[in-house]
């Protein structure tokens, strides 16, 4: 009765036992998983030490290999390619702390210091300005909620001092991971650089004949799309702090060279990173004048546009093209799971999931196509249906 059954056929079997018994398994398997899952926790603390190394050298991979490769149509062979542009970027970076590091050092410390001074500054304009105006109702009520509120603050203040010996473990905890990863990344790279194609053959081999090929489309589709995207971002970046060391300059902006590196490493996030460097830029211009902050929205809108019409779609191209409101909503849910750092890899990470959706959904399509189209029609002109 059930034998030939187009469902059960589409999902792989040949009865519907077949398709009763997966179901059973993979609720079993759920089970079985919930209750064992401390079993999984050595692995996990493992797959935690190791991937800070690991993202960070596939980062630094995408960035290289193609200067590797470029030296490699040199006739210099790749050991020695990889070797001199290490030694090339070590001296770069001797070079960058020399020079540039005391540099933005110096500004830094200085606008560290001159900050609560900036803040002190608005907050008497920003008085004076509600003082005998109709705002002046709604301040009052906003002091009286933060006198109320804030009335236990020595408390708050003393349970947090208590609570300061396991905080700096956990600060002291953070720090020897980062210094885990810089030490132990370099030599991740140096592999990864070195016998990368190795690696992806080795990988396809340990799938079944049936998915090589598969697996070998989805880590090129994945290689295309992460790596043009780290490589393109990364420059983009350096050439938003550029222009707006060059317009800060321009405008006699305090503090140019530090509020375009700040500018620099934060539109690396896309939409949400330039919101964030713009602000202390905004409140070192509201101090000096308001003319000044009207040269500053002058420089960023400019800086903003040559970005969106000429730099982005130049070195970006088309590769990964996604709507703006996804990538917020992809930044915002990654923040709240995983932080500064999922924030960082969102794009990536989502751009890695695409492919491999993608690609499931291509199969889909096919096994439905040859399974239900007689009944159904193909996807291709359902969807031609639909458009109509």
């Amino acid at each position: 009765m059930f034998k030939n059954n187009r469902i059960v056929a589409f999902l792989g079997g040949t009865t519907i036992i077949f398709a009763l018994v997966v179901a059973i398994l993979i609720g079993i398997l759920i089970l079985v998983f919930n209750e064992v899952s401390f079993i999984f926790s050595p692995f996990i603390i493992i797959l935690k030490t190791i991937s800070g190394p690991i993202i960070v050298g596939f980062i630094f991979f995408y960035l290289l290999n193609p200067v590797v490769n470029l030296l490699e149509k040199f006739r210099i062979k790749r050991l020695w390619g990889i070797i001199l542009l290490i030694l090339i970027i070590v001296g770069l970076l001797v070079g960058i702390i020399t020079l540039v590091i005391p540099l933005i050092q110096q500004q830094a410390l200085h606008f560290v210091n001159q900050f609560p001074s900036y803040i002190s500054h608005l907050t008497d304009a920003f008085d004076d300005f509600t003082r005998n105006s109709f705002l002046e109702p709604y301040i009052a009520d906003v002091q009286r909620w933060l006198s109320e509120n804030l009335s236990n603050i020595q408390k708050q203040a003393t349970d947090y001092l208590s609570n300061l010996p396991s905080k700096f473990r956990s600060i002291l905890d953070t720090l020897m991971s980062v210094a885990i990863v810089i030490g132990t990344f370099p030599f991740v790279l140096f592999f990864l650089l070195k016998d990368g194609d190795k690696f992806r053959r080795y990988f396809i081999r340990l799938m079944p004949p049936k998915f090589r090929q598969d697996a070998h489309d989805i880590l090129e589709k994945m290689d295309v799309q992460v790596g043009s995207y780290i490589q393109g971002q990364l420059i983009v970046s350096l050439c938003i702090g550029v222009l707006l060391y060059i317009g800060y300059s321009i405008i006699g902006l305090e503090y140019a060279l530090i509020l375009a590196s700040i500018a620099a490493v934060t539109s690396v996030v896309p939409y949400l990173g330039p919101t964030i460097a713009i602000s202390p830029a905004i409140i070192i211009a509201l101090v000096d004048s308001p003319f000044t902050l009207l040269k500053l929205a002058v420089v960023w809108i400019a800086v903003q546009f040559l970005e969106g019409h000429f730099i982005s779609p130049n070195i970006m191209g088309k590769t990964m093209q996604i709507h703006p409101l996804t990538i917020i909503f992809v930044l915002l849910c990654a923040g709240n799971l995983a932080g500064i750092v999922g924030v960082i890899l969102a794009i990536p990470a989502y751009a890695i999931i695409r492919v491999v959706v993608s690609h499931l959904f291509e199969k889909f399509k096919g096994r439905y196509n040859h399974y239900l189209a007689d009944d159904s029609g193909t996807y291709d002109k359902h969807d031609e249906n639909i458009k109509e």
